[in-house]
């Protein structure tokens, strides 16, 4: 069996992602599950969404049971050929300036809210004072 494996690359298993022409990709081999779309028990939508895509891990994090990982070999349709498979993007954080003038903005405003009746406050307090009659 290993001489006669057929190797797909990543962009034509790509093509195959409708739900009469379904391919995935899981743990390097390619799988035809177009037969088991409807099947499936969680629905056409969750082996459309692994398209395009290495599904291993949305394949593993689900848990499936040996019975459905049995399964899987009838679907088997050749292995996926790594080099043509696009590398993970890990992902970069957006860079911050160090002066965010909108954030101080936000910041000003809210220390005014807080100070601006106290500062009232006091001032009817001093004019109170001053104007009693004693």
């Amino acid at each position: 069996m290993a001489s006669d494996r057929k190797f797909h690359t990543f962009e034509e298993v790509a093509k195959h992602n409708q739900t009469k022409d379904c391919w995935l990709v899981i743990s390097g081999k390619v799988y035809d599950v177009t037969p088991f779309m409807e099947e499936h028990p969680g629905g056409d939508e969750v082996l459309l969404s692994g398209t395009g895509k290495d599904a291993t891990n949305d394949f593993e994090d689900v848990g499936h049971s040996d019975s459905a990982r049995d399964m899987m070999a009838k679907y088997y349709i050749g292995e996926i050929d790594a080099s043509t498979v696009p590398l993970k993007r890990t992902y970069v954080p957006p860079q911050q300036s160090l002066y965010n003038a909108e954030k101080t903005s936000d910041v000003v405003i809210k220390i005014l809210q807080f100070l601006v009746p106290l500062l009232i406050l006091g001032l009817a307090f001093v004019v109170r004072q001053y104007t009693r009659k004693e």
